[in-house]
């Protein structure tokens, strides 16, 4: 008799994201605004570097935490931008994509029965990670009327005995909300007396659009509690070399690096020469990239609210997330209809979270002549519902 699969997987749902994308794709002259991934190739001196180092010979393993080279230029990168101070050969690990450096840091904190905090609505990922480490994720509702921030009495509230940690994505993938030095400063006290660990998803740092990046791990007291993750993926179109990595103390540190060497080995040598470039000379293109995300944001928000969807101004990535509640129908029912009626896909909220009901999720990773057209076609939808 064939043994039964882990229920833990078995009952776990496939990603929302990828359902709706996976649709559009059966069809013709969709305009598919679902996966958050940037529409810019990247740019051509981080390809070359990599494509240098093949033509080298610089094709075999690196050290299990990255090549030196490149934990150095993340760690001067992270002290220049963001004023987070971490040791390049002990507290760097260069991991396969951010999603590998928080599964990493699930697997090392989390005990069977654990409790781990998660933010509803958030990223698709968080919840099942946990879960396939033992952990019970436990949902903070965030709310429109407050920009989607985590609030300290939200926060205290959800602490138990039982907690463990909490995954944090500041800018938010889904809402676009982003939280300030100001907001963090109330959190800190939350989280020294607490004990709890923050993971801390960072890969939109970059595509901070009104306001500084700010992060828990500028803040001294909390310092090792805090696993920041961050990649390349969004800020320097990157999402192909899948290069992520992942800042937090030795012991913690030391403990991942155990795992990502028995699963993994190294992180790819190419992408790890890609992303020395990336970090060093890199900075332009970002800031280039990020201008023309500023200008489809405010295209898109300023057309979403004009044909009667409420959309919050998002501060960072490049997601907006309207509530759709006025037109009666449920996330995935508004999201089903536009697909099939003007064949624009866009992804249900409650793909991430149970409190995503009654949004939808919009990514301007696209041009402004694809963006236009979509806003047209909603705008279009939204006159002729029945």
């Amino acid at each position: 008799m064939i043994k039964s699969i882990n229920p833990t997987v078995k009952a776990m749902k496939p990603s929302g994201i990828r359902k709706f994308f996976d649709l559009a794709n059966t069809m013709k002259g969709v305009i598919s605004l679902g996966v958050g991934e940037p529409d810019f190739d990247t740019p051509w001196h981080i390809c070359e570097n990599a494509i240098h180092s093949m033509s080298v010979g610089k094709t075999h393993y690196t050290a299990n935490r990255g090549l030196l080279e490149l934990r150095q230029a993340i760690c001067q990168f992270h002290a220049i931008r963001y004023h987070q101070n971490y040791d390049s050969e002990h507290e760097t690990l260069v991991t396969v994509g951010g999603s590998e450096a928080i599964d990493l840091a699930m697997r090392t904190l989390v005990e069977p029965g654990d409790e781990v905090i998660v933010l509803d609505p958030n990223y698709v990922a968080y919840a099942p990670t946990i879960e396939l480490a033992g952990g019970i994720p436990v949902p903070i509702v965030l709310k429109e009327e407050t920009e989607f921030k985590l609030l300290p009495g939200e926060l205290k509230a959800a602490i138990t005995p039982k907690t463990k940690a909490m995954i944090i994505n500041y800018p938010s993938n889904p809402t676009g909300g982003v939280m300030t030095k100001e907001d963090y400063e109330k959190l800190v006290p939350i989280i020294k007396e607490s004990g709890i660990y923050v993971v801390s998803d960072e890969i939109y740092a970059e595509l901070s659009f009104d306001q500084e990046f700010a992060s828990l791990a500028q803040f001294d007291e909390v310092r090792d509690q805090i696993i920041v993750v961050n990649g390349f993926s969004k800020a320097f179109a990157m999402t192909g070399w899948r290069l992520g990595y992942a800042l937090a103390n030795r012991d913690v540190s030391d403990a991942m690096t155990k795992i990502h060497q028995y699963v993994i080995m190294s992180a790819p040598t190419q992408a790890q020469y890609a992303a020395i470039e990336a970090m060093t000379h890199g900075l332009d293109d970002v800031i280039r990239m990020r201008n023309d995300y500023l200008n489809r944001r405010n295209l898109l928000v300023n057309r979403l609210n004009r044909m009667g969807l409420d959309t919050n101004m998002p501060h960072g990535t490049f997601y907006v997330f309207p509530n759709i509640q006025k037109t009666g129908m449920t996330c995935e029912e508004f999201c089903e209809k536009l697909l099939e009626k003007e064949k624009v896909a866009c992804v249900p909220g409650n793909a991430f979270g149970e409190h995503g009901e009654g949004f939808i999720r919009i990514s301007y990773a696209y041009s402004i002549d694809h963006l236009k057209e979509a806003c047209d076609r909603i705008e279009h939808f939204l006159q002729n519902l029945d």
